[in-house]
């Protein structure tokens, strides 16, 4: 990748911090009155029995339902000489094979593939439920002045809310300690993370002694990072989602006169922006994967 490409994706993020910052030093009284935007908390809008059910718990499954639906439209009966929804799926999911499979390896692609391409639809297919009409604005509330107020949506942005985010990251994570278990081993594991990397014969004793010791502090340095793998995960994805819903919702508000205008460049980045944290959270499960099962193809060969 040429840094002009580098520079190109990094865009819109550096475009949305500066606009953040530029909103944080307007007055307050220029978005007062305006609402809040999405809520950090997801609301709940029924329930079945005592169990509460909350809208973005609604909005997931209607998203599961949305991406079940569009594959049975797309594929319908699976052909031997495929039709255009079919090679449209097809070719997406080749596209989606050649970037995963060099990372997790291929004897864990198979297995692995239906968790990461699952989890890159359903999170981006979520990220973009936010842009659409209705999303946040369809609900229950009540009358101000004329105007009709949503304390309750019943549909929101699934993905801006943190336990959505931090139950993508706890499913991907518990399959990553299946699929590294499974594929390559406890004994692989515990090597790759505390063995004694060098090599006894190109080091005398006592520096192989010293480089064990390093390793293995080394290796519990790398046990704390994956106990904290889910929490990155999960801010990451929230913070992004939620930043980009509020930032929305400023723009709409900052300049009354201008909110049929003001928005729409945002929008498109934040379309950008979408596929490219659930391409971003595919390819960080990957690499967790490809990291131990991965590297154990590389050393049998």
């Amino acid at each position: 990748m040429t840094i002009c490409e580098v520079l190109l994706i990094q865009l819109p993020f550096f475009v949305r911090r500066l606009v953040n910052l530029i909103i944080l030093t307007f007055p307050l009284s220029l978005v007062e009155g305006a609402g809040d935007g999405v809520k950090v908390t997801a609301e709940k809008v029924f329930s079945f029995g005592n169990f509460p059910i909350t809208n973005s718990m609604f909005t997931s499954w209607v998203i599961s339902l949305f991406l079940v639906l569009l594959v049975k439209l797309l594929v319908g009966k699976p052909q031997l000489i495929p039709s255009k929804g079919q090679l449209i799926l097809e070719s997406v999911i080749g596209g989606i094979r050649g970037i995963i499979e060099p990372i997790v390896g291929k004897k864990v692609f198979f297995p692995s593939f239906w968790l990461l391409s699952g989890l890159f639809f359903f999170i981006l297919i979520h990220n973009w439920s936010g842009l659409l009409p209705g999303v946040g604005t369809i609900g229950y509330g009540h009358v101000v002045d004329n105007h009709f107020a949503i304390d309750k949506p019943l549909i929101r942005p699934g993905n801006a809310d943190l336990n959505m985010t931090l139950a993508l990251a706890l499913v991907a994570n518990i399959f990553w300690i299946y699929f590294i278990v499974k594929y390559a081993g406890i004994k692989a594991i515990i090597k790759d993370w505390f063995g004694n990397k060098a090599n006894k014969s190109e080091v005398s004793s006592f520096i192989f002694a010293l480089l064990g010791i390093i390793f293995l502090a080394v290796g519990v340095i790398e046990v704390i990072s994956i106990i904290f793998r889910p929490v990155s995960l999960t801010f990451r994805l929230f913070g992004n989602v939620f930043g980009g819903e509020s930032l929305l919702h400023k723009m709409f508000v900052l300049v009354p006169e201008l909110q049929w205008i003001l928005p729409v460049p945002f929008y498109f980045m934040e379309v950008l922006i979408g596929l490219v944290q659930a391409l971003v959270f595919m390819l960080l499960v990957s690499v967790y994967i490809g990291l131990i099962c991965n590297h154990e193809d590389a050393e049998h060969h």
